[in-house]
């Protein structure tokens, strides 16, 4: 039979989790405020402290359940710890909005992921495994941003294109106009729109620089019968 922790121990012991949920969640979630993004400082240190809590409970069962029979008490922490991360699935999926062809808010639903989990270590005591984690997510999420801004990335946007038929120009011109750009046009699409009075082309254009998109809206407004268009940016 395992002994049970003294009262004042069980109390001792949930200060200094909860604690340090605080102060590990307050950091991840500092570096999301900071960033603007819609779950900061508040969202993380709820998350973790939330996870926090409920793996004391599972921890702590046999001293805060004590008349319990003792065939439905299970010490297996594991199962709660899949619990949490499932209800976190559900808040995580809040903050991924799709705008338009964009989907943002992917890099703040995995820090709620991880400020998640990091609780959950914190909660069953393993504060080595809490302390790395910490680190190394906010410097996934600090320095990897700079890598990102060095690094040249490519940046995909949709191209569309409309014009009357006997004014439209042909794919050619169209992907050297992309071309002369610094813009690279890829899987083209065509069609006839309003019984045949319309064409239209769709693409994918891509270029190491955003402000390449700019250039191009700016020559297809130079161009001499001015199609109508549209550039929106994607996440490819």
């Amino acid at each position: 039979m395992t002994a049970l922790i003294p009262p004042e121990h069980i109390y001792l012991a949930t200060v200094v989790h909860l604690v340090a949920a605080l102060v590990a969640g307050g950091l991840v979630g500092l570096e999301r405020g900071v960033q603007g993004r819609p779950a900061g400082f508040r969202t993380h240190t709820l998350v973790c402290m939330a996870s926090t809590l409920l793996m004391l409970l599972t921890v702590y069962q046999l001293e805060l359940l004590p008349n319990l029979p003792a065939d439905v008490i299970r010490l297996d922490p594991t199962r709660m710890a899949q619990g949490v991360m499932t209800g976190i699935g559900f808040l995580g999926a809040g903050v991924i909005m799709k705008e338009r062809l964009n989907i943002r808010g992917l890099t703040t639903a995995a820090s709620i992921w991880i400020t998640a989990a990091i609780g959950i270590m914190i909660g069953v005591g393993f504060y080595f495994a809490a302390v790395v984690a910490v680190a190394l997510t906010l410097g996934a999420l600090s320095l990897f941003r700079w890598l990102e801004a060095v690094i040249p990335s490519r940046h995909y946007a949709r191209l569309e294109v409309r014009s009357r038929v006997a004014d439209r120009i042909s794919l050619e011109e169209l992907r050297d106009l992309v071309a002369r750009n610094d813009c690279e046009s890829v899987n083209p699409g065509f069609a006839l729109e309003e019984g045949g009075t319309y064409f239209r082309y769709e693409m994918t254009v891509r270029t190491v620089d955003r402000e390449n998109f700019h250039a191009l809206a700016e020559a297809m407004t130079a161009l001499e019968k001015t199609p109508e268009f549209s550039i929106r940016s994607t996440s490819e």
